[in-house]
């Protein structure tokens, strides 16, 4: 998943590139496997936002600069 310009995309790595999820039972699959993730964490958690790569169209800076944005805004603390 990453954060568009107005809500959350749901994105699926194939081969070499991102494809859109849009059946919605995948949607909702993808959303259930991260909100188990996010509140596992008993003793506190890392969530890691890469570094953008324009050289690397699979992590172009467009894709994570937004999800930066987001977490911060709600007050996650950067290490």
């Amino acid at each position: 998943m990453r954060y568009g310009e107005e809500d959350w995309e749901y994105r699926s790595f194939v081969g070499s590139k991102w494809q859109k999820i849009h059946l919605a039972h995948r949607q909702m699959y993808l959303k259930n496997a991260y909100r188990v993730l996010l509140t596992r964490a008993r003793q506190g958690m890392v969530i890691v936002v890469p570094h953008g790569d324009l050289d690397d169209s699979t992590r172009n800076p467009s894709y994570y600069d937004p999800i930066y944005s987001y977490l911060a805004d709600l007050g996650i603390k950067e290490i």
